[in-house]
């Protein structure tokens, strides 16, 4: 489990490279949608058309081990916020054995109140908290699923993602607690031409929020959260036709220019010295997109999918004069290590009545440490479908889905599309747990040679392993799913504001508005 471990012990002898008379750093993470780890110039994409993502890694680290918790969305931006694994939190569904499922215009559940969020640690040593972008964790007001709900200070964006045009109510965009627009509506974004100045939107509102609180004396939480590159895609004039990738390629440009803006300004403002940041994404780039996807490098398959491409990120992290410039850092990471990193920067204790499962990033950022003991779970829905070891993972459970299509809106889309290795690929649900698949992945990143299992090195590799299987299934109390349920999402078609601006949508005459089992919408689980 990514949970307390010796780094975290560690690291309270190792704050000497942490002036604590220093005051406390701010924090900005910068979560990107469907980004895929070969999606960067630096981590070997041959456009090279991402200068200051490139510049940021060269300025800062470059970790190449670095995990999402979840293969999809709603998932791991819960355990990034919680430190926790989506199964604890509660975001996953388990009507369907092994199943993703992530917050979509028809759920009324979201992140429980039970749950204690990252801004809501950080309110404690008087951070500013702010949101811009995707949210994803919720919709409902009445039911304190909100940003503002969970210790954000400060709201731009929406409750969910970009879909749509919808025939009735698309996604609210509001500004704190309320409404100030739709997507697609007030917020354009042309589906024909790709065109959309939200990216612009996004960066605008993020460096405002940096220039307002350098201002100040209290330290900031940024939690930069832009969707672009999530289908469907969109790029504002300045991009549009930019890259040799096409439009996917246009909106990785736009991001990168954000990056490179927002570093700019700690710089101008004199307080990058005291701002930690870091780069990731929520997911695997969405092979299924075809053209309109990202790419995942040499990792097999993609978003929703357990294998590397679904789960490992192109990740950066940058702290001018505490971390060394132009380090690689090959320490299993998580995207639930940033909770617990924050906590810490911020000189606080991560929570004792509750298991959490990240770890501190510090060691291997500050000394270039390395715990080879860190393990990854991989979990779709309800099951552990494999864990990672030091070098070694091994696969309880297999499925990709289809292998012969792509099409985004498909109900079975393709998330391994050409990728098909003989025994390891399955297009059905496929249990190994008496023996499970095992890879090397320092020799075998792309997972295409399974140890033979009468080797000695299986059977070396699966006694540890089985025992870290044990003790996680032993410790491991499930949250109550709150994706199972469904029903009418008024604070979509009638969120707080909508008044003001006369954007109410009526619920659609004949729609049953008693809250139901998801099973009963089935097209909830496609992978998106």
């Amino acid at each position: 489990m990514m949970a307390f471990s010796w780094l975290f012990v560690f690291l309270i002898f190792k704050l000497s490279s942490v002036d604590s008379s220093e005051p406390k750093p701010n924090i900005i993470i910068m979560l990107m949608d469907d980004v895929g780890w070969g999606d960067l110039g630096t981590f070997g994409n041959p456009s090279m058309e991402t200068p200051n993502l490139d510049k940021m890694a060269k300025e800062g680290a470059l970790l190449t081990d670095f995990y999402s918790a979840s293969p999809v969305c709603s998932p791991t931006r819960a355990s990034l916020l919680t430190g926790r694994l989506p199964i604890r939190n509660g975001i996953y569904s388990d009507i369907e054995h092994a199943e993703n499922a992530y917050v979509s215009v028809r759920h009324i559940g979201g992140i429980p109140d039970s749950e204690i969020l990252l801004p809501e640690i950080l309110r404690e040593a008087g951070y500013t908290s702010m949101l811009v972008g995707k949210w994803h964790l919720g919709h409902e007001e009445a039911r304190g699923s909100t940003p503002l709900n969970h210790g954000f200070d400060h709201f731009f964006g929406s409750p969910g993602c970009h879909f749509g045009p919808f025939d009735s109510a698309n996604f609210p965009v509001y500004r704190d607690s309320e409404m100030i627009g739709r997507y697609f509506d007030e917020f354009v974004i042309d589906e024909n031409t790709g065109l959309s100045n939200m990216t612009q939107l996004f960066i605008e509102e993020g460096l405002s929020f940096i220039k307002e609180q350098a201002t100040k004396d209290d330290p900031f939480f940024l939690y930069w959260s832009p969707d672009a590159t999530h289908t469907p895609l969109y790029a504002s004039h300045a991009f549009r036709g930019k890259s040799q990738r096409g439009l996917y390629g246009d909106a990785i440009m736009e991001l990168d220019s954000g990056v490179g803006l927002i570093l700019e300004l700690l710089r101008e403002l004199q307080i990058d010295q005291n701002t930690f940041v870091f780069f990731t994404s929520d997911n695997g780039a969405a092979i299924y997109a075809g053209e309109e996807g990202g790419s995942n490098g040499q990792f097999l398959c993609g978003k929703g999918i357990t294998f590397e491409g679904g789960m490992r990120e192109p990740s950066i992290a940058w702290w001018p004069s505490h971390i060394q410039p132009g380090i690689v850092s090959h320490q299993v990471g998580s995207s639930m290590d940033l909770f617990t990193t924050s906590v810490i920067l911020a000189g606080l204790s991560v929570p004792e009545d509750r298991i959490i499962d990240g770890s501190s990033l510090l060691p291997s950022l500050l000394e270039q440490e390395v715990d080879p003991e860190r393990t990854v779970f991989y979990y779709r829905g309800n099951e552990m479908m494999a864990i990672r070891r030091g070098m070694y993972k091994a696969h309880y459970w297999t499925w990709v889905g289809p292998l012969g299509t792509v099409d985004p809106s498909s109900t079975q889309p393709s998330n391994c599309f050409g990728q098909e290795v003989p025994g390891v690929t399955s297009e059905e649900l496929t249990d190994h747990t008496d023996c499970p698949l095992l890879f090397h992945l320092g020799k075998d990143p792309g997972e295409k040679y399974p140890i033979p299992n009468d080797s000695h090195e299986y059977m070396d590799a699966m006694l540890t392993i089985r025992a870290v299987e044990t003790n996680h299934k032993r410790d491991m109390v499930p949250g109550e799913p709150q994706l199972n349920i469904c029903g009418v999402a008024e604070d979509i078609s009638s969120p707080p504001g909508c008044e003001k601006i006369n954007k109410c949508v009526p619920v659609p005459e004949g729609t049953d508005l008693e809250p139901h089992d998801c099973s009963e919408d089935p097209y909830l689980y496609i992978q998106v």
